[in-house]
């Protein structure tokens, strides 16, 4: 099983809603890019924030890479700031209680994925979290024409983030991403994903005392007020699968082309489900004048209130057996679901 078990935001009925959900928006800074190359975190961060934007909880330190502080000209933390600070298997215990019945955020999730499998799984974090990347989200909701967490905070709300380059300031700017893109949608966001899991922490007691090294503090009052996006949301979802990597031309079209096919495609099982209904209803509508004239005195309009008021819709065939009325419709119901289940998700 993986780290992480990556959902995505969608405009369709499908999954939970989004704004009622809790999320756990999480950072690093690290000496590298690849943990397979050496690379270790020295700073993390996480920012529990609902779906509203309303700030639950937040958590930052240094950590002890136990390795030479690499890439000073990005986060800024040389070889001196991390003495006494924290291990990662020493933060595992506390990140796990952040993340326990919350979605996992990153901007690049990607990212942040690698070195939870490299450093905090194996000192114990559980695997399995639900999770979500804010960058695919955007890039398949919204066109922009750069999507780096700095240049679409300011494109969409004017404002530049503060704490860049902090795993504080990064966490919380992104936090107010997502709370922001909830709240500016054309329409309910849902979280099309496996529901978040809890997790189980040792009590207070059983832990060894561990000392904190934040690097930045928290300003007070929570995050910063909500704004108003100037963006244009894309007329067709894109696959946020296909919204990864660097994300150029060929790959922005390759989404839109797919977009387009899937609209298409979704447009024909629309048209194959009315035709289906309008013939299940006429045949319905046949079925129902027949036994009105079988029942002799009780008239259509009686038999279609007492379905109704049955709760079954239609009254059941005198002989019970496969040539019923009700075993008849049922098998046609069966075919049209037959066509309308090709497509994992349909529902809207």
């Amino acid at each position: 099983m993986g780290t992480l078990r990556m959902g995505a935001l969608t405009r369709r009925r499908v999954g939970m809603r989004a704004a009622d959900l809790e999320y756990a928006v999480l950072d690093m800074e690290t000496t590298g890019l690849e943990p397979r190359e050496g690379a270790r975190i020295v700073e993390i961060a996480v920012v529990r924030v609902r779906g509203d934007g309303k700030l639950v909880e937040e958590f930052s330190t240094l950590v002890d890479p136990r390795a030479p502080v690499g890439g000073q000209e990005f986060h800024g933390i040389g070889e001196g700031d991390t003495v006494g600070a924290p291990t990662a298997a020493q933060v595992t215990p506390r990140l796990t209680e952040l993340l326990s019945g919350a979605v996992v955020v990153g901007h690049n999730l990607d990212f942040e994925q690698r070195f939870l499998a490299a450093e905090l799984v194996p000192a114990g974090l559980p695997t399995g979290q639900s999770g979500l990347c804010t960058l695919r989200a955007l890039r398949s909701q919204v066109e922009l024409d750069r999507y780096s967490l700095p240049k679409a905070s300011y494109r969409l709300s004017g404002d530049w983030p503060t704490g860049q380059h902090t795993a504080l300031g990064d966490a919380r700017a992104c936090a107010k991403l997502l709370a922001e893109m909830l709240a500016n949608a054309p329409g309910d966001l849902r979280y099309g994903g496996p529901a978040p899991r809890s997790f189980t922490v040792p009590a207070d007691g059983t832990r060894e005392p561990v000392r904190w090294k934040p690097r930045t503090s928290a300003p007070p009052g929570g995050l910063a007020p909500l704004s108003s996006w100037r963006a244009r949301w894309r007329p067709q979802e894109l696959d946020p699968l296909l919204c990864g990597g660097v994300f150029g031309d060929t790959d922005r079209a390759i989404a839109e082309m797919a977009a387009h096919r899937d609209t298409r495609f979704r447009e024909r099982l629309a048209a194959v489900a009315a035709v289906t209904g309008g013939i299940a209803a006429t045949a319905a509508g046949g079925l129902l004048v027949r036994m009105a004239g079988e029942r002799g005195g009780e008239g259509l309009r009686d038999l279609v209130d007492r379905g109704l008021r049955s709760g079954r819709g239609l009254p059941a065939g005198r002989n019970g057996g496969d040539g019923s009325p009700r075993r008849r419709l049922g098998r046609m119901g069966r075919t049209g679901g037959a066509v309308f289940g090709h497509r994992a998700g349909f529902g809207d």
